[in-house]
């Protein structure tokens, strides 16, 4: 059967807008790599203090903790929703040095993984070899359960992360700083001292060192 030239004219429009549609979004047309504290805090700790209470916090969570050292930190936990789908969050936090101009600080950088995986049921037919024949399929099948991974994605939620840092200040006794003051310029030493240094006052006379000052300036009769 063949189509006129006319009427292939007239579904193009129609093929073009569906093939359009069916494009999924591309993902890293979102990032917009600006400054933000959803991923990262500021503590004044050195980064093994830190890293230590980013351990804690997450054996105090259930996590199974990986690789533990100065500088990092991983462990996951599985969740189940249903009793088809699996989750695994896995973390990731990296511990910095920012010290400067003295100040003993560090900045932790977290990001949380999520995966979600579905049970897939697959058929498998069984075959025989037979000598000279080469293999035999038989008339039956068997099928096997297995999870297979159906997303992958990094957790965006602020408060997430918020929860998560809340609970590591706990576990250090110190107040994090957003990461937004995390490009401000370091203080300046001698300013330092300097706003630090009293001015002290010189001492005032009082009323009796006055007048024995008045009498002695007085000429002699």
């Amino acid at each position: 059967m063949q189509i006129s030239t006319r009427r292939l004219l007239l579904l193009l429009p129609a093929i073009l807008v569906s093939a359009c549609a069916g494009q999924a979004p591309v993902a890293y047309h979102t990032e917009k790599f600006d400054t933000t504290d959803i991923y990262s805090r500021r503590f004044p700790v050195t980064p093994a203090a830190a890293c230590e209470a980013v351990n804690r916090t997450l054996l105090s969570q259930g996590y199974i903790v990986n690789t533990a050292n100065a500088t990092q930190v991983d462990g996951h936990k599985s969740f189940q929703p249903a009793n088809d789908v699996h989750v695994e969050i896995a973390f990731r936090v990296v511990c910095t040095n920012d010290s400067s101009s003295g100040q003993m600080r560090s900045t932790v950088f977290v990001t949380a993984l999520e995966d979600r995986y579905a049970v897939k049921k697959i058929n498998n037919s069984a075959s025989v070899g037979v000598g000279a024949l080469g293999s035999l399929s038989l008339p039956f099948s068997f099928s096997d359960d297995s999870m297979v991974r159906v997303a992958s994605e990094t957790i965006e939620t602020e408060k997430f992360y918020a929860r998560f840092f809340q609970l590591v200040e706990r576990y250090l006794g110190r107040t994090a700083i957003p990461a937004t003051q995390m490009f401000l310029p370091a203080l300046d030493p001698e300013s330092a001292k300097k706003e630090e240094t009293p001015t002290v006052s010189s001492p005032v006379p009082d009323q009796e060192q006055k007048q024995d000052q008045e009498q002695e300036s007085k000429p002699t009769p």
